[in-house]
């Protein structure tokens, strides 16, 4: 760590490093960035108001007083007659809570689990001071099955000529006596332990603990597996780490992280008869220091950015398993996830072949993205700002502080971000399919988005909306979602990106007003593109337009790929295609109020749509883009239309407004235009009930 000092400073900002920072925080830190969820796609997804979702329902009821009024602090239990609906669940708490922070804590993991696991039939939710686990399979019955594990680790090393052999030894002499002690425990399977080291490092402190039906001899067993895989590989020389099981799970530091005393103390090395003295320019204390800053999640933002020397970036390590699947979030068989690198401008070069042209995956106003590969094999898509763009450190400084703090399986995850010479460089998950309008608008690659796939396409991003609304600690409004910042995996699950124009709300605030309106025309309210007036509403006409893009398999503009920056006071533009064709959307509604919906659906769809969810859809779409905001639907109302199969949908009103450029001599400007009249069928459309296949 000395010899970094001496060169540039590097720090490290995502979701990631994040998690890392936690190990270096003292207790009363632990409420961020935990939990950290491992959602089970393979396990397959569960509707709306369905009997699986009321079976969760009831264990949540029912798990944190079960748990925490058990001596073991610990409760298991399945809901649902039917095997279909049957969900099965593991409640455990840390063996040094109280029943009072157990219960608080396993009511909490079943929220934020159908929160960052939205619709996920199973899940599982690492947090301080608990662990929660279900699914739909009886994972119950096989109580040493620890697979679906989380590893994290401390940034700093431990220094010192031979200090960092004789810490591992310390500590794995402490980590195996914790665990003995675990197992020995018959009622809750737990132990804590302490052992002296050093003048650099005082104490090391462990924790170990086993589910306690656990037998001793599985306990230890379970424990054993971990320590032996994690401890060599990736705790070497760290003075900090954990690994983070349903059955059995680990931890050590050099700081008390557990309450109370010790349950387990061994004694220390003998005094070293050499000791070296404290350096005199205070730099083995900056050391100390740097890992206590790292702990401040939100602020280390603003201050990283002030620092234009520093590149910073983070990758997860994947199994090979995931990096073949190219899924981004952890499932059951045997997989982690883990983070342990840092990069700079030169490994970023090196993963993209230098930004060749032949890696480039798009571009937009902001810059290009490059496809890259990381030295272990990791997949990553490099966002690089160009100098002209007009995305500046401001909204750089917006997107590292949200995405930082936001968890859900449709939000993009922000690996990291290097700031080096003059390269402005964002690092996110690699998305196989990239993003949703480089295969909606192909006229061959819309071919493999068959119904099913559109419909999970807008289900995902609809959730995605609801957490940055209403769901998360935060309530965001996007401003700027389009098919080109919506990515996709392997399997087409899209998630949410580009928070660079994104606005943080206060929970009471119900609209902001700026002069400057920053997005991309055609996506945009009539509020917010005429007054600069912006809310959650904004973004729910954002995604009524996608929605009918999604139909419709047409672009509803020429902008879609372009961000553009306008001053209210001189709204003038230089091109003159349409913000929002009056005509198009006029034309969706005379299809829609004539009943000939058949005609608005991609052609490559044909009839293999079915016509009660396109007309479905359509309906969504069109009470979505409705002319005021207080008639569109909250994002939470709006999920429930999409997944209900017996939901009566409101009738949408027949739109009177939309952006369009007007052309006057050498000058183009914006300018409200009336959607012509619908047909006279319109006064015998009543509202009908939807119930689609």
């Amino acid at each position: 760590m000395a010899m970094a000092m001496r060169g540039h400073l590097t720090l490290c900002l995502s979701s990631a490093a994040l998690l890392l920072a936690f190990l270096h925080a003292p207790p009363p830190a632990a409420a961020q960035p935990l939990p950290w969820q491992l959602c089970n796609d393979t396990a397959g997804n569960f509707t709306e108001n369905s009997a699986y979702q009321a079976n969760i329902r009831r264990l949540a009821a029912a798990l944190p007083s079960n748990a925490s009024s058990s001596p073991s602090l610990f409760a298991a239990a399945a809901a649902g007659a039917a095997p279909e609906d049957t969900v099965y669940a593991l409640a455990l708490c840390r063996g040094d809570t109280n029943a009072t922070s157990c219960a608080r804590c396993v009511a909490a993991a079943f929220q934020n689990a159908q929160q960052l696991c939205a619709l996920n039939k199973g899940a599982t939710m690492y947090d301080d001071p608990c662990i929660l686990r279900y699914d739909g399979w009886d994972f119950l019955a096989n109580a040493t099955d620890n697979r679906g594990v989380y590893v994290a680790w401390s940034f700093d090393n431990v220094t010192g000529k031979g200090a960092a052999a004789a810490f591992d030894a310390a500590a794995g002499r402490l980590v195996n006596a914790t665990a003995d002690a675990a197992a020995a425990d018959t009622v809750r399977r737990f132990a804590t332990g302490e052992v002296a080291f050093d003048g650099t490092y005082p104490n090391i402190y462990s924790l170990a603990q086993c589910s306690p039906d656990m037998t001793a001899v599985d306990c230890r067993t379970c424990l054993g597996s971990i320590i032996r895989r994690f401890t060599a590989t990736y705790f070497a020389g760290k003075h900090g780490g954990r690994v983070f099981g349903v059955r059995c799970n680990f931890r050590f530091e050099t700081y008390p992280f557990f309450f109370g005393r010790a349950r387990l103390i061994l004694p220390g090395p003998p005094p070293p008869v050499n000791t070296t003295a404290p350096r005199a320019n205070g730099r083995g204390s900056t050391r100390h220091k740097t890992g206590r800053v790292l702990t401040i999640a939100v602020p280390l933002a603003a201050a990283v950015l002030a620092l234009t020397a520093a590149c910073f970036c983070f990758w997860s390590r994947r199994t090979p398993a995931q990096k073949m699947s190219g899924k981004t979030y952890s499932t059951y068989p045997e997989d982690t996830e883990s983070f342990d690198s840092l990069l700079d401008l030169s490994t970023l070069r090196a993963a993209t072949d230098n930004f060749a042209e032949s890696n480039k995956l798009g571009e937009g106003g902001f810059g290009a993205v490059y496809k890259g590969i990381l030295p272990d094999g990791l997949e990553i898509a490099v966002k690089r700002l160009s100098l002209s763009s007009g995305q500046g450190v401001e909204e750089l400084k917006t997107e590292l502080e949200l995405v930082a703090r936001l968890q859900h399986k449709n939000l993009a995850r922000l690996v990291g971000v290097c700031l080096e010479e003059d390269e402005k460089l964002l690092v996110y998950e690699y998305m196989p399919n990239r993003s949703l309008d480089t295969i909606i608008f192909d006229s061959q690659k819309s071919k493999d988005l068959d119904w099913g796939k559109r419909v999970k396409i807008v289900n995902g991003v609809a959730r995605g909306l609801q957490y940055l609304h209403e769901d998360s600690q935060l309530k965001i409004v996007h401003r700027d979602l389009k098919p080109s910042n919506v990515l996709l995996d392997l399997d087409y699950n899209p998630k949410i990106s580009d928070f660079g124009l994104a606005k943080l709300f206060d929970r009471d605030q119900s609209q902001g007003v700026t002069s400057r309106i920053a997005g991309t025309y055609g996506y945009m309210a009539p509020e917010y593109a005429m007054r600069g007036q912006y809310s959650v509403k904004s973004d729910v006409f954002s995604l009524g337009v996608l929605i009918l893009e999604m139909v419709t398999g047409r672009k509803n503009n020429s902008f879609a790929d372009s961000e553009q920056s306008v001053d209210l006071l001189s709204l003038v533009i230089t091109s003159s295609a349409a913000h929002l064709a009056c005509g198009e959307l006029s034309q969706v509604w005379e299809h829609w109020t004539t009943g000939a919906i058949e005609e608005l659906i991609d052609p490559f769809l044909g009839r293999r749509a079915p016509r009660d969810q396109v007309l479905k859809l359509v309906n969504i779409a069109l009470l979505c883009v409705q002319d005021s905001p207080a008639d569109r639907p909250a994002m939470s109302s709006l999920n429930v239309m999409l997944s209900s199969n017996t939901v009566s949908l409101q009738v949408p009103s027949r739109p009177t407004f939309c952006i369009q450029e007007v052309e006057d001599g050498s000058s183009v400007y914006s300018a409200a235009c009336p959607i012509p009249r619908a047909s006279p069928n319109e006064a015998s459309l009543t509202e009908t009930e939807v119930e689609p296949r």
